[in-house]
């Protein structure tokens, strides 16, 4: 199988390892395929993007790192690009001066009445700001970062939607901000599986959770994951790294956890188009 991670981090936003290093380490764990997605919320930024005015730098450094490496390693240069209504979108027309290979559409933020919350944000100040931008009202507040979601689907062109359910961290350690086995939880995660089907966006199955954050399982949910299969929803696996040693975490155990949803098949991109390969 051709082995791959979309999902890389360096020291050109929240990452502790610079390109170079990630690429060596990659080709250390045998990766075929490696894409770098700095984060972005172009043309703004914050202390944990990609700075506005670095984007061209990196896009250099990772075409550097391409011609370096060629033949041991293909490597693309991509984002992780925020979705905030108003404000900036996972958009390749948005991206256009940057040439990405390919783009990942992530919702973090999720504004209210007064402010907003970050969906993988400490559980405290998730609770906290909660209560100041929703009233307190954790289901619409959920609701509110699918549907977000959702919109960003809609309205932008990218080529991975990331970690679909990145909520489920707010009921880490027995938190239990919201019930996953509610009715209205899980009508949320059919309509996004409706969304990303009409779409025909490939889905990361991020596994950056079980290493970063102590979650149990990757994103997204075994049911979540059972929701897409039905809808025939591309997927790949990602490591969501933010460390070298990382960039393959748990992929091995990715593979069998998506075959128990019934894929048969997982998604790579590759010289400018999503290709498909069996799972074995």
């Amino acid at each position: 199988m051709i082995k791959s991670n979309f999902h890389t981090h360096s020291t050109f936003c929240d990452g502790k390892n610079t390109p170079e290093e990630m690429v060596e380490v990659a080709i250390e764990k045998k990766i075929d395929i490696l894409g770098f997605s700095s984060h972005s919320m172009y043309p703004f930024s914050s202390d944990w993007h990609i700075p506005s005015n670095s984007h061209e730098e990196y896009i250099r450094e990772i075409l550097r790192l391409k011609k370096k490496y060629s033949g041991r390693i293909k490597i693309y240069a991509g984002f992780e690009a925020d979705y905030i209504a108003g404000v900036c979108s996972p958009d390749f027309k948005n991206y256009e001066k940057f040439n990405p290979d390919f783009l990942i559409g992530s919702v973090h933020f999720v504004p209210g009445k007064k402010g907003f919350f970050e969906a993988d944000g400490n559980q405290d100040s998730v609770c906290k700001r909660i209560k100041e931008c929703f009233g307190g009202n954790v289901k619409k507040a959920v609701q509110e970062y699918f549907s977000l979601e959702r919109e960003m689907l809609e309205k932008s062109s990218f080529t991975f939607l990331g970690h679909a359910d990145l909520i489920r961290k707010q009921n880490l350690g027995g938190r239990n901000l919201f019930d996953e086995n509610s009715q209205w939880y899980k009508n949320e995660l059919k309509e996004v599986a409706k969304a990303a089907a009409k779409t025909g966006v490939c889905v990361e199955v991020n596994t950056g959770g079980i290493l970063r954050s102590g979650m149990n399982l990757p994103y997204p949910s075994p049911y979540f994951l059972s929701l897409l299969k039905e809808r025939n929803v591309p997927v790949t696996i990602t490591s969501d790294a933010h460390l070298a040693f990382g960039i393959d975490w748990w992929f091995d155990e990715a593979v069998e956890y998506i075959k128990k949803s019934g894929y048969t098949e997982l998604s790579y991109y590759e010289d400018g188009s999503l290709k498909t390969q069996e799972i074995y």
